[in-house]
């Protein structure tokens, strides 16, 4: 388009020649690669640029180098980046023993669950009473509480006690009962009942359930001791057993089968029966009853008509002769164990040889050794026959192998738990046993050899 020629804007209202389509279309023209003879089309010219002319640029065969910090500046970057780097360091190296340290004292000292780390030493001091004067309100025409007034007192200081294999564990692998005998928390049970469990809760009366520390336990008496991290409990009044008479109404306060605070009444049927645990065969002063006590009122309580603890129901008391007798740990016996677990977390003057046993006068051990040997034990041969010897006593320093027997130990001749415990009387922490042993190999010839080995403390309560 010339220059000159003005433009005209397409305009809708202008009449336009309709194509024709009859005509034939005129076929496109080469273009010119010259671009010379090509048609205006009517292009404006492109504008003018103020362009430089190009310049080529010297060459240099190194490539350019970063800008130059000051000194100063990049001493203090420096300085700065290995400030913050010893610091992450040091910070991770303090964490690191952190966590070491406390997991090594959570190991040697247990839990603190319960507001209570085992092996704090306690001062305390429990004490029993004499029979009170009796409330008018729940009151018989002798002056005594009915088993409903003892039911109202006493209930609220027996609790339910769960053992778990650990925290994590959905499913109980202990139930009974117990006794808080202090506002702040202590709580008194059975050793049985917490058996293979690192995790305890105790339930209240009212329901509230809350995470227990064990405080120290002694496998030997079935005594333990717990602590839940509360205080204004209800506890319960410790009575004097030395006071109770034969014939004397009594009721027994547990969880059996775990039917919370399930009451069953009864009477005094026999006073300072010397009755063993069918576990440990340690014998105790104990408190006959004709009071239903199962499984689940071990660490429940005997009670007087008085509403005091006379003593603590165990199940694993029982009367190998006779069913359906029930038998109390007298709670003046049972006293100053508590107080020492609480105060120290074990019972004091234990000892432990380090080995476990059957006794050849059982019929069920002279059994398990004829199906495990092949041949009968020797006509008359009333031994230990050992079953594990530990490894973290002095005991496996010796020749003394599981399947071995010791018929003597310090000139006194052993054949059960009580005779071991005669052969040992009196004998302390660090003493020397001596033992004559026999060793029968697989075609029944005998060996006999003598040991000695020192007598280790037992803080574990689990002896």
């Amino acid at each position: 388009m010339d220059q000159n020629q003005q433009y005209t804007p397409f305009n809708s209202d202008v009449p336009q020649q309709p194509v024709s389509l009859e005509k034939p279309l005129t076929p496109p023209q080469q273009i010119d690669p010259t671009m010379q003879g090509m048609p205006d089309v009517g292009m404006m010219p492109p504008p003018q640029m103020n362009q430089q002319p190009f310049q080529t640029p010297e060459y240099n065969p190194y490539p350019p180098q970063p800008p130059v910090l000051q000194e100063t500046q990049a001493e203090e970057s420096t300085s700065g980046t290995k400030l913050v780097y010893i610091c992450a360091i040091a910070l991770a190296v303090i964490l690191i023993f952190f966590g070491i340290f406390c997991i090594i004292r959570d190991i040697q000292r247990g839990t603190s669950s319960g507001g209570y780390v085992a092996g704090d030493i306690v001062e305390v001091h429990i004490g029993t009473q004499n029979k009170p004067d009796v409330d008018p309100v729940y009151v018989d025409e002798n002056g005594r509480y009915t088993t409903e007034g003892i039911a109202q007192l006493v209930r609220p200081s027996i609790v339910e006690v769960y053992t778990y294999e650990d925290e994590q564990t959905a499913s109980t692998i202990g139930l009974g009962s117990g006794i808080i005998i202090s506002g702040d928390g202590y709580i008194v049970t059975n050793t049985h009942v917490l058996e293979g469990g690192t995790y305890y809760q105790v339930k209240l009366s009212d329901e509230s359930v809350h995470t227990a520390a064990l405080v120290g336990r002694d496998a030997k008496t079935d005594i333990a001791v717990l602590k839940i991290a509360e205080t204004g409990l209800t506890a319960a009044a410790l009575g004097n057993s030395d006071e109770v008479v034969l014939g004397e109404e009594v009721v027994a306060i547990g969880n059996p089968a775990g039917l919370s605070g399930t009451i069953s009444n009864g009477i005094v049927s026999g006073l300072n029966r010397p009755i063993r645990t069918d576990t440990t065969s340690y014998e105790m002063n104990c408190i006959q009853t004709n009071a239903a006590i199962s499984s689940g009122n071990s660490g429940g309580a005997l009670v007087n008509m008085y509403g005091q603890v006379i003593g603590i129901t165990s199940s694993k008391y029982v009367s190998t002769t006779y069913e359906g007798l029930g038998f109390a740990i007298t709670i003046n016996e049972a006293l100053p164990i508590i107080e020492e677990l609480i105060s120290k977390g074990y019972v004091g003057g234990r000892v432990r040889i380090g080995i476990s046993f059957y006794s050849t006068l059982d019929n069920y051990s002279i059994y398990m050794f004829e199906q495990s040997m092949g041949y009968a034990l020797p006509e008359n041969l009333e031994a230990l026959w050992i079953d594990e010897v530990a490894e973290d006593c002095d005991v496996s320093n010796t020749d003394l192998r599981p399947g071995d027997f010791i018929y003597e130990v310090n000139g006194m001749e052993v054949s059960d738990y009580d005779t071991l415990c005669a052969a040992i009387d009196g004998q302390e922490a660090g003493d020397t046993v001596v033992a004559k042993c026999l060793r029968l190999d697989e075609k029944g010839k005998e060996y006999r050899f003598t040991i000695s080995f020192k007598l280790m403390e037992d803080t574990s309560g689990d002896y």
